[in-house]
């Protein structure tokens, strides 16, 4: 490599986040390696109804860049009134902030 390009890149940035996004909040669980576990999510329904959303199944998890914002991504399938979704749940490290994505 000539000029070392790309050495100092630590993660890529995947831009900004698309979808629909929902505020919501998460209860979960750290195991003792540290993993983090999403076991509960209550979010705001267009009424102002608080609707708890359990169990959440996670699929996987990845950690994230968005617009230089640290995140840990988490594909998961809820159950929502009846009918099973797939989503995404997004934990902002920085800001200590849980979004429920829909894309």
């Amino acid at each position: 490599m000539a000029f070392g390009g790309y050495t100092n890149i630590k993660r890529a940035d995947h831009g900004t986040l698309r979808g629909i996004q929902k505020e919501v909040a998460c209860e979960c669980w750290f195991t003792s390696s540290g993993k983090l576990m999403p076991l509960m999510i209550k979010v705001q329904d267009e009424e102002g109804q608080i609707q708890m959303i359990r169990p959440v199944i996670v699929h996987s998890q990845e950690q994230k860049m968005y617009a230089g914002i640290p995140s840990i991504e988490f594909d998961c399938t809820l159950t929502i009134l009846g009918r099973t979704v797939r989503a995404w749940l997004i934990y902002y490290q920085t800001r200590n902030r849980w979004v429920l994505n829909f894309r």
